[in-house]
């Protein structure tokens, strides 16, 4: 079944939340099973919005984390899940 954008803004989001809020752009990649375009461009929305962040560590490697706005993201998210459900929609 295809996803939605706001599935697969999600999908992203939740993987970086569960590697304790860290994790390398190559490993993100695979692991959500997007093509590396499509991965790009999302990845570049969401930097572009401010849902991630990067920082590079003292050996030089990229590392991505959620920021405020990619937790509230979430939040939000799960909130209108459980509004859908509750209500049978």
């Amino acid at each position: 079944m295809k996803r939605g954008r706001l599935e697969i803004i999600k999908g992203i989001l939740e993987i970086i939340k569960e590697k304790r809020n860290s994790i390398q752009a190559t490993p993100l990649l695979r692991m959500t099973g997007l093509s590396s375009k499509s991965f790009k461009e999302y990845y570049s929305g969401l930097l572009a919005k401010g849902f991630v962040l990067e920082s590079v560590d003292r050996k030089g490697s990229r590392h991505i984390s959620l920021s405020e706005k990619g937790f509230k993201f979430l939040e939000k998210y799960r909130m209108i899940v459980d509004f859908i459900d509750e209500f049978e929609l």
